[in-house]
């Protein structure tokens, strides 16, 4: 019975996202802690079966994060690449990389820095736009936002997300079309998502739904709009540590209001 209820619970998650609707994972109320179990062993087991279809060899793993003593993710395992990947697997990271498997070191500066700051977002309603794993969505929720809505289009960077948000006890909501969010933020939030010049048309996007947006990023150092300016520099890592080069350590901060 109480597997029935979690496959119920999943198939109907599933069918409300690819109807782009917003998905409330809710863990208040007296029947909290079953809930939050249920999510949790549901969304880790197909997290990881969507990771083992482009690594077959990989696993996700709980990982105590570094700087976040109050956080834990579902991430690839650090040792999964013990050897040259074949041309098949090669394949298949190229056709659907499992990105929201990395807690990216965009994403990891962020969070802290939310959680270091958190008048920043507490009472505050926000969106984490490209929120792959969700650490920033998970990191404002910590914070005290009243809501935080994380959004992604690819759906098994969802269930990754809900998956962490389980993980560590927040309430988020879902949506897997930044087209299907409103114009009522207070606060968007996007971490590592300019490494891709198409996803550069999200800033506009953003300006239109937010009464003000954060940007994290390694990987740009300006962005060609004159409403982004630079407020913070930090130092992070990719987690597990992908040995990316030193340049890709320093996370810029962006701001516009």
């Amino acid at each position: 019975m109480h597997q029935q209820h979690q496959l119920q619970f999943c198939s109907t998650c599933t069918a409300m996202l690819r109807a782009s609707q917003t998905v409330v994972l809710s863990y208040d109320g007296p029947m909290k802690a079953a809930q939050r179990h249920i999510d949790l062993e549901v969304n880790l087991a197909r997290s990881e079966a969507a990771l083992r279809r482009t690594l077959p060899d990989a696993r996700l793993q709980i990982t105590a994060l570094p700087n976040i003593a109050q956080m834990q993710l579902a991430l690839i395992n650090s040792d999964f690449q013990t050897g040259p990947l074949s041309a098949e697997v090669m394949q298949a990271v190229i056709a659907k990389p499992a990105y929201w498997a990395f807690c990216w070191g965009s994403g990891l500066a962020l969070a802290r820095w939310l959680l270091q700051n958190p008048a920043v977002v507490a009472g505050k309603r926000i969106a984490d736009v490209g929120c792959g794993c969700g650490i920033g969505a998970i990191a404002a929720k910590m914070a005290g936002a009243a809501e935080v809505i994380a959004c992604d289009n690819d759906q098994d960077a969802l269930i990754n997300a809900q998956a962490n948000a389980a993980l560590n006890h927040v309430s988020l909501a879902f949506c897997d079309d930044v087209a299907n969010l409103d114009s009522d933020f207070d606060l968007i939030l996007m971490a590592d998502v300019l490494y891709d010049k198409s996803n550069y048309p999200l800033l506009s996007t953003a300006k239109s739904l937010a009464h003000s947006i954060i940007v994290a990023d390694s990987r740009v150092r300006s962005i060609d709009d004159p409403d982004f300016v630079v407020f913070h520099t930090s130092e992070a890592l990719t987690y597990p540590n992908l040995g990316e080069f030193d340049e890709f350590r320093d996370v810029r901060f962006f701001r516009a209001s």
